[in-house]
């Protein structure tokens, strides 16, 4: 069994956490959490396709210049060579799970 007080955690941004659930080269789970005001820098994953459920909050993503807002219990699936990045642009914390077929350890490129 895995949960927060047993895997990997890291720090990442600004003052986001991710715990890795599942990290092998074809699948990566990790729940993360976002401070209010937070967001991660545009990107985009060459071969790994991810999956974005809300378990807490309201997520802001920015895809190819498109704005959605996703809601508690709802996902979002982002397709390789998407340019993206999520952000909480509330005033409360949000906590999500992230998939991603295969792992974006060796395929994430920031867009500057």
């Amino acid at each position: 069994m895995i949960d927060k007080t047993t895997a990997n955690q890291y720090t990442w941004g600004q003052n986001c956490n991710s715990w890795v659930l599942i990290d092998d080269a074809a699948l990566s789970v990790k729940q993360e959490n976002m401070p209010p005001g937070s967001r991660e820098q545009l990107h985009f994953h060459e071969n790994a396709q991810q999956f974005f459920f809300i378990l807490k909050g309201s997520a802001t993503f920015y895809i190819d210049k498109e704005k959605r807002v996703i809601n508690e219990f709802q996902g979002l699936h982002i397709m390789p060579g998407q340019k993206h990045y999520i952000a909480n642009e509330t005033h409360h914390e949000l906590e999500f799970l992230i998939i991603s077929q295969p792992s974006t350890n060796t395929d994430r490129f920031n867009i500057h």
